[in-house]
């Protein structure tokens, strides 16, 4: 019998010939309570109980419209009597989708138990038919808090990701299939499945829409390199050219440059935003100077205000990055360079073949995360620019948005759900892939044994 098959461990109970065994398969619990572990047999049998109970008065009433997200919609009609408007109650899309897809979840949270009460039944079976030591429900917990620890210390953190993280990824994803917009708001208005409507709309359907997503996607790529590249860089050598042997002062340098994490980001950006606006501080400032006639469009020009976002993003993430490359310096080994210098190689050569090899090394996954956190940099772009400057050749986007700033406005501004959730599932595709083959890919992890 191969070990952990779900399929065939069923089949085995289903063909035991133990009939509490087989009792299992309807009455949960049965040859756990037959078998001397009555708590443990009296939990599986609650479960049933709660689950059947929680389908037949709950989960069923949903998920039956699941097919339609509802038939009727809520209606007002004019009472004469009473000379007001009386709600008529109906069906509500958004919840139906919703709990249906929390009854679901839950089914198969069932089924995982009743997997767990068929392969104890067997087990359980099998140890009485041997005559050997059946686990009594102290001794069980004594295992789940000794040997099985890790099975109960992960427990609470993967409920925890499957309710926050899983259930409402799904809920997102089935968005996308409806026609779920500002025109279809239930429970006043219905919404239903369209199908893969909206995908092709983003691809081919809706030239518009078509444009935005390309034009949008292929900005969120530029400056995503632009801004994780540019910091790496700089605050590389910024943090080697602290740490040289010559520089003296190095706390002051550092406390200088740490002033910008110091203060709020999103107080910087703000204030940043209004500095760089027609009439703002720095436009007023050169033309008092006289280097200027008219305001520059810092703001209003889209080659301008892309480089405005990658400049301003520079000022306030390498001080981050300088202080993650210097701890890696500070923790290099000194008979490295001992040994090189004294083979003969010279600074520009150990910089090569000792600090950066050792620094792209280690700081390899922060940078792949930094790099997903800047496809979905939500506060630079959007309290820097808003997005902006609106063009009128896309749909609901600027020519600073990000995929994630269009989503957000598309979900506040314009409640099209049903596209926001289709761009949501495109960005989760390209994140995902980029950094799990990357990540897959770096010598941090191929060479993992080295450093431990």
């Amino acid at each position: 019998m191969e070990k952990g098959n779900p399929l065939r461990e069923i089949a085995a109970a289903a063909g035991t010939k133990d009939w509490s065994v087989r009792l299992s398969f309807v009455i949960m619990g049965t040859a756990a309570i037959r078998y001397g572990q009555v708590i443990k047999g009296a939990l599986y049998l609650a479960a049933q109980v709660l689950f059947a109970l929680f389908f037949a008065l709950f989960g069923w009433r949903y998920l039956r419209h699941f097919g339609t997200l509802g038939e009727t919609a809520q209606l007002r009609v004019w009472d004469e009597q009473a000379q007001i408007y009386q709600r008529v109650p109906g069906d509500n899309s958004m919840l139906i989708l919703l709990f249906s897809v929390l009854t679901v979840a839950v089914t198969v949270a069932f089924l995982l138990v009743w997997y767990c009460n068929l392969k104890g039944a067997r087990r359980v079976a099998r140890l009485a038919a041997q005559g050997r030591h059946i686990n009594t429900f102290r001794e069980d917990i004594s295992t789940l808090l000794d040997e099985r620890f890790h099975i109960t210390l992960l427990s609470a953190p993967m409920l925890t990701v499957a309710l926050f993280t899983a259930l409402p990824i799904v809920f997102m994803i089935l968005i996308a299939f409806t026609n779920f917009d500002a025109n279809h708001q239930p429970p006043g208005r219905l919404f239903t499945w369209t199908g893969l409507a909206n995908v092709a709309d983003v691809f081919l359907g809706n030239e518009i829409k078509a444009h935005t997503f390309f034009g949008v996607l292929g900005w969120t790529l530029v400056w995503a390199v632009l801004a994780t590249f540019t910091n790496y860089l700089l605050g590389m050598l910024l943090a080697i050219a602290i740490n040289h042997k010559a520089v003296r002062l190095k706390k002051l340098w550092r406390t200088c440059f740490m002033i910008a994490i110091a203060i709020p980001q999103f107080v910087s950006l703000l204030l940043i935003s209004r500095a760089l606006e027609s009439s703002g501080a720095i436009n007023v400032a050169l033309q008092q100077l006289g280097w200027i006639s008219t305001p520059l469009p810092f703001m209003t020009n889209p080659a301008l205000a892309r480089l405005v976002v990658v400049l301003v993003n520079m000022w306030i993430g390498i001080p981050y990055t300088m202080m993650t490359f210097s701890g890696v310096l500070m923790n290099i080994p000194g008979d490295l360079y001992e040994s090189a210098e004294i083979d003969g190689a010279g600074p520009v050569r150990r910089f090569f073949t000792i600090t950066l090899p050792y620094m792209v090394f280690v700081t390899t996954p922060a940078t792949i995360t930094t790099f997903v956190g800047n496809i979905n940099n939500f506060n630079v772009i959007y309290l820097l620019t808003a997005g902006g400057p609106f063009a009128l050749d896309y749909y609901q986007a600027g020519k600073t948005d990000l995929l994630v700033t269009w989503l957000y406005k598309l979900t506040v501004n314009q409640q099209d759900y049903a596209l926001a959730s289709t761009i949501g599932i495109f960005i989760f595709m390209i994140v995902s892939v980029c950094s799990l083959s990357v990540y897959n890919r770096t010598g941090a992890v191929r060479k993992e044994e080295m450093f431990q």
